[in-house]
């Protein structure tokens, strides 16, 4: 078996949910498929926990799904454990970091081109 990382609770929360929204919505393996424009094996992957998804991916699912990607990401029930307050609040300080990071490299791209 492969080496557990600290993502792995991420992994089985991205899965649960995108299964538990799939059947909510009465919606196959085969359609979501469909609808996100992946493979259907790319979806048994993501559900079976075998696999991470792309940005890109996420997103595509979350719109498929009627959800916000973040709403993939945490856990289904109301579990209030040490553990998922870690990962969440993990998840958000570096979502806050990569937002910030992209707002600095876009306030330097447009000083920079009116510097010169």
């Amino acid at each position: 078996m492969g080496k557990i990382t600290k993502f792995e609770p991420l992994r089985a929360y991205l899965s649960a949910n995108i299964k538990a929204r799939r059947e909510a919505l009465n919606i196959s393996q085969e359609r979501l498929a469909e609808l996100a424009s992946i493979s259907v094996q790319m979806v048994k992957r993501i559900e079976g926990q075998r696999t991470w998804v792309s940005d890109k991916m996420l997103l595509n699912l979350a719109e498929v799904l009627g959800v916000s990607a973040f709403q993939l990401l945490v856990p289904l029930n109301n579990e209030k454990t040490s553990e998922n307050y870690s990962l969440v609040s993990s998840l958000l300080k570096n979502l806050k970091q990569n937002i910030q990071d992209d707002i600095n490299s876009r306030f330097d791209s447009i000083g920079g081109s009116y510097a010169n």
